[in-house]
Formats: structure tokens, sequence, C-alpha cells
């Protein structure tokens, strides 16, 4: 089943859990999750970023981003939100 939830589309499995469909989330995000996957294959960064510029072209993430998101992903990141909406708080 497929429904709309805070912008993104998103499918419930059979035992009611959500996740969005990669169809549903802008480049960048697509391209964090698609390099999310080839970290978890054991992909080098070499390979990873070329095949990031294969599917992408010109509009891929620039390769310093590649290699930040990179590096996050083998460090245990789990989530591929970028943060920029997120506020800083200061005590």
């Amino acid at each position: 089943m497929m429904f709309t939830r805070c912008g993104y589309s998103l499918n419930r499995t059979r035992s009611g859990d959500t996740f969005p469909t990669v169809s549903s989330l802008d480049k960048p995000m697509k391209q964090r999750v698609n390099l999310k996957v080839l970290v978890r294959l054991e992909k080098t960064f070499t390979e990873a970023y070329a095949m990031l510029k294969e599917v992408y072209g010109n509009e891929c993430l620039s390769r310093t981003q590649v290699f930040e998101w990179f590096k996050r992903f083998q460090e245990g990141r789990e989530t591929t939100e970028d943060g920029k909406n997120l506020e800083n708080v200061i005590d």
C-alpha cells in the first residue's frame, strides 16, 4: 500500500511499517541513499563515486560531498538526512 505523508511517498509493509520510496526523494537524497547501499556492499570510494557519476552524470554530487557522505556511512551513520533543516540549539 502506498500513501503520501510529509511530502514523501511512503509504502506500508504488511507489518504496518512505512518507508519512503526512492522515487519520492530529491536527487541529492537519492544519491545519498544509493551511496549508503554501495558502502554496505563494501565498494571502495573510487568505485562508488564512479557508479554515481555514471548514473547521475552532471547532476552527481561533487567528489568532496560524496567522499564526506561515504566516510559518514562507513563510520556507521544511518540517516541520509543532511541536517539543513535542523536548528542548532545553544544552551
